[in-house]
């Protein structure tokens, strides 16, 4: 079994994030939606809990992103928040709680740090959301960018394919990036882009890069925990590297336990009263 030794146990904060970039240290990042699957992964020494929107999907079984609502992601990342000690913890903030109204995304925002206890929120967008990014942030509530795929706007897009291939959309990417530090943003998710484009936008920013199907040239990763361990098995991109088939790991057990039920081999002797 392979482990991994944290070399510097105290809490992550933004400030910490930003220094493991310009020391050249990669951001190790993964999402997690529970008490139970977080508390395990900061235990492993994780740098970045996400309490991902991507809980629609992969908690819910929704299609897209967008049916999950405000008050479902302050439950997931109060629960992630009980199970951790030195992680960072970012909160997605759902489609229509930010687009917009700035007001309204400050509003939103307020209810995830004060009812989540999470550390930063994360928001999908460039020019286009940039106000309710400055409205946030001036509350004093850190903010992470998300640029690339965004998958909120995926009925806009009509595709999950890789964005920004062309020159113009990856011109707006590279102006969005630089507005959104400007801002004040401590980080940028970039998701589904050219390896190349990824690793330009991470020399130009001081603020760390953290890819998802972007390339080694970022300054950290992210993938989703029931990608990675082999959970959600109809979903293999390119960009995915499975550590695990608890799938499988999973089904067999929960298989042996029912045939111990139905041939009353459990519980035994020793497993009762």
């Amino acid at each position: 079994m392979s482990t991994y030794t944290v070399e510097d146990p105290r809490k992550v904060t933004t400030r910490r994030l930003i220094e493991m970039k310009a020391k050249g240290e990669k951001i190790a990042m993964l999402t997690a939606y529970d008490y139970s699957m977080a508390r395990l992964v900061d235990q492993a020494g994780m740098d970045v809990i996400l309490v991902g929107d991507s809980a629609s999907n992969v908690m819910a079984g929704n299609a897209t992103t967008l049916p999950i609502t405000l008050d479902q992601m302050i439950y997931h990342a109060r629960s992630v928040v009980n199970g951790v000690k030195r992680a960072l913890v970012v909160c997605d903030m759902p489609f229509g709680s930010y687009q917009g109204n700035p007001l309204e995304a400050l509003a939103s925002a307020v209810r995830i740090m004060k009812e989540s206890s999470a550390e930063a929120v994360k928001i999908e967008g460039g020019r286009e959301i940039i106000e309710s990014v400055e409205r946030i942030l001036s509350a004093g509530i850190p903010v992470m960018g998300h640029l690339g795929l965004t998958p909120q706007s995926i009925n806009k897009f009509g595709t999950y394919n890789v964005r920004a291939r062309e020159e113009a959309e990856a011109n707006k990417l590279i102006e969005d990036a630089r507005l959104l530090q400007d801002a004040g943003c401590f980080a940028i998710v970039l998701e589904k882009i050219p390896a190349d484009l990824a690793a330009r936008i991470a020399g130009e920013l001081t603020i760390p890069i953290i890819g998802i199907g972007a390339g080694g040239g970022c300054d950290g990763q992210v993938l989703v925990l029931q990608d990675m361990l082999g959970i959600n098995q109809g979903f293999s991109p390119r960009f995915l590297r499975r550590y695990a088939d608890l799938g499988n790991v999973i089904e067999d057990a929960v298989g042996n336990y029912i045939n111990d039920v139905k041939s009353s081999d459990f519980p035994n002797e020793k497993e009762q009263y």
